[in-house]
């Protein structure tokens, strides 16, 4: 169940990203400090990469807003996820401190802002005890070395910026680049002026196998989109993988009508993927039903396009795909985009994607279509005409 109150924190803290002073004080006089440093510490956990330390460091991460404060200890350790430590087990080396303000605007204000000077530092104090310090000290380079690369982990997951997507597609275990694929270049490029932007993204097929449950590249998506809301839809339930900015939904991907619903419910949508069945009529289902429901100015991504000329898949054999096809409806839109061309047009009036279909980028084995007004009229009549007679004089 979609915690609203949640949700509707996050909507506050993204917005807040990039609004004034004003506006993140009435955040956190109308939510509380903790509430808003518990949803903080959460993104920060998530954003986090991979600790480099051997052994366990816990670092504490302390939000403050004038007199009060919260702390929560982040525990970091090579090949474990960061996990907050709930209990009083927390052993702190080094700790780290940002107002509530600083911490909401590297988080989600633009990845491009340099914040440096926004924070307090300090390691842990001396041990009173003669002993623990005498093994303190016989110890201290590995303690620092283990609490700089922890610390540097903390600080890598208190920022907008992160790695390109050919990294966390790594990182995540996402297909999308170096393995099955090569699509993240592609996904740069279209997808760079939106990294800002606080985007819904939702991609079809979560992926994941009996003891998987896949969404590898929601949560890739989720770290690139800063300050997005990410949904994936799957035929089979991956709601264990529902956290702050990221809902998996249940449904056919080849159902109108579900489709219909669930995009009147969680869209409209800035960016569409179909990474589902690749099953040649789910694909012009999905497209069909929702493309009306991304906004103008936004993408609908097809991946695996290369089922358009498997027959099991419902392609065609050989070396042209069918108008049935995925392949069949790109090349669809490339007529609706010059429809104005057209000398006989079929329809008198423009369909949605002759009137919103602005451009059709095709690699190998993935399209974007971008959405928005497809205004520009053909050449004036009369020069036409003109054409045609000089045509016909010769």
């Amino acid at each position: 169940m979609v915690d609203t109150a949640q949700t509707e924190l996050i909507r506050r803290l993204i917005r807040a990203g990039t609004g004034s002073d004003d506006e993140i004080a009435a955040l956190l006089k109308d939510a509380g400090l903790v509430v808003v440093a518990r949803a903080l510490t959460e993104e920060v956990a998530f954003r986090c990469p991979e600790p480099a330390n051997a052994a366990p460091v816990d670092v504490a991460l302390e939000v403050t807003h004038g007199e009060a404060r919260h702390t929560v200890a982040l525990r970091m350790v090579r090949d474990e996820p960061v996990r907050v430590v709930e209990d009083d087990s927390a052993q702190v080396r080094s700790r780290v401190t940002f107002t509530a303000t600083d911490l909401v605007r590297r988080l989600f204000g633009a990845a491009d802002s340099p914040r440096t000077g926004d924070f307090h530092n300090s390691f842990v104090p001396a041990p009173e005890d003669p002993g623990q310090l005498k093994e303190l000290l016989s110890e201290m380079n590995t303690v620092f070395r283990d609490a700089a690369q922890a610390t540097a982990t903390l600080m890598a997951g208190c920022t907008a910026r992160c790695p390109g997507l050919d990294e966390l597609s790594i990182r995540y275990g996402s297909d999308k680049w170096a393995s099955l694929h090569w699509y993240t270049a592609h996904y740069e490029r279209h997808f760079a002026p939106y990294r800002d932007r606080p985007v819904r993204v939702l991609e079809i097929g979560i992926g994941g196998f009996d003891d998987d449950l896949g969404g590898s590249s929601l949560k890739m998506w989720k770290r690139y989109f800063h300050r997005g809301t990410i949904f994936g839809l799957d035929i089979y339930d991956k709601s264990a993988l529902n956290e702050s900015r990221l809902s998996a939904l249940v449904g056919d991907q080849n159902d109108p009508d579900y489709l219909t619903a669930m995009a009147r419910e969680h869209g409209p949508f800035d960016i569409v993927i179909d990474d589902g069945s690749h099953m040649n009529e789910h694909v012009r289902t999905s497209f069909t039903t929702l493309f009306p429901y991304v906004r103008s100015g936004g993408l609908y991504v097809i991946e695996d396009l290369q089922t358009a000329y498997f027959p099991h898949f419902g392609g065609s054999a050989g070396g042209s795909a069918g108008p049935d096809t995925s392949i069949g409806l790109v090349k669809g839109l490339i007529d609706d985009l010059h429809h104005r061309e057209h000398r006989e047009p079929a329809v008198t009036r423009p369909t949605l994607t002759q009137s919103m279909v602005t451009a059709v980028h095709a690699y190998h084995n993935i399209v974007f279509v971008e959405k928005g007004v497809n205004g520009e009229d053909t050449l004036p009549a009369w020069i036409d005409a003109a054409v045609r007679n000089a045509l016909v004089a010769k």
